[in-house]
């Protein structure tokens, strides 16, 4: 009897699964400990905006990413890296998740379902942020390694766009995956050929082009955004009024 090919759960990271960027959190970290200068950093955080910004393919803005996405760990020991992106973790990509991806992940394991991070950011913090989670695993964009240091250019391309979805057809031969029984979750509409790929797509915050494909295609919409937006509008009301001596507050809590 075939045994039935497990099913899969793939997650894209950056305002899926944390709010921001990972790239950003690292260079962050990275310059608070003195590997930089302010000029490095901001060159860097520009081109991670431009990318993100980026309403449509444009070679040249994904060539500048890539480029930032390596370029400030390149010369730096791989060891001494890893231990500064633990640190990292627990300093800001930790407080940055949105515990409602993570529930989503979760369910999936408790269903004896696998679960993967796919991301365009550099694999080896795919890899720490998966295994702090409890994940399975993670594919990112390779950094390449020579003796034991990171020479600042990649190994392969930057995982975005197809590229997501050529890395986890790779994975599904390589592992046995079906992936019409899969599942992937990302906010973006640069991830449609990952969505596209699996049989179970899910926008969670989607751009305004990604919840309009979600819309039409009846895919499942998940946005943790809301609640934030919302207490971001009604906080600042409700301290006005609090200080003009008017309790609403307390009086809805003795309802």
């Amino acid at each position: 009897m075939a045994l039935t090919p497990k099913r899969v759960a793939f997650f894209d990271v950056d305002n899926t699964l944390i709010r921001g960027s990972t790239l950003y959190f690292l260079g962050r970290g990275m310059y608070q400990r003195g590997f930089f200068t302010k000029a490095d950093i901001s060159r860097f955080v520009l081109a991670n905006l431009r990318f993100r910004l980026t309403g449509k393919e444009n070679k040249e803005e994904i060539k500048r990413f890539q480029d930032a996405a390596t370029g400030f760990i390149g010369g730096h020991k791989v060891e001494d890296i890893h231990t500064i992106a633990q640190e990292i973790y627990d300093e800001y990509v930790s407080p940055a998740c949105w515990q409602g991806t993570i529930d989503i992940a979760q369910k999936h394991l408790s269903n004896g379902e696998e679960v993967w991070l796919v991301t365009a950011a550099p694999e080896d913090m795919a890899i720490l942020i998966a295994h702090n989670l409890g994940f399975t695993g993670a594919i990112g964009s390779k950094a390449e390694v020579k003796d034991g240091f990171y020479t600042g250019e990649m190994s392969g391309n930057l995982l975005h766009g197809r590229e997501k979805a050529i890395a986890i057809e790779k994975l599904a031969k390589e592992k046995g995956f079906d992936l019409s029984t899969c599942y992937a979750y990302s906010d973006s509409h640069h991830d449609l050929p990952l969505l596209e790929a699996v049989g179970h797509p899910t926008a969670i915050n989607p751009d305004a082009a990604l919840n309009l494909r979600a819309l039409g295609e009846g895919w499942p919409i998940h946005d943790f955004r809301r609640l934030r937006y919302i207490n971001r509008i009604i906080g600042p009301a409700v301290s006005r009024l609090a200080a003009a001596g008017i309790w609403l507050v307390p009086r809805k809590r003795k309802r």
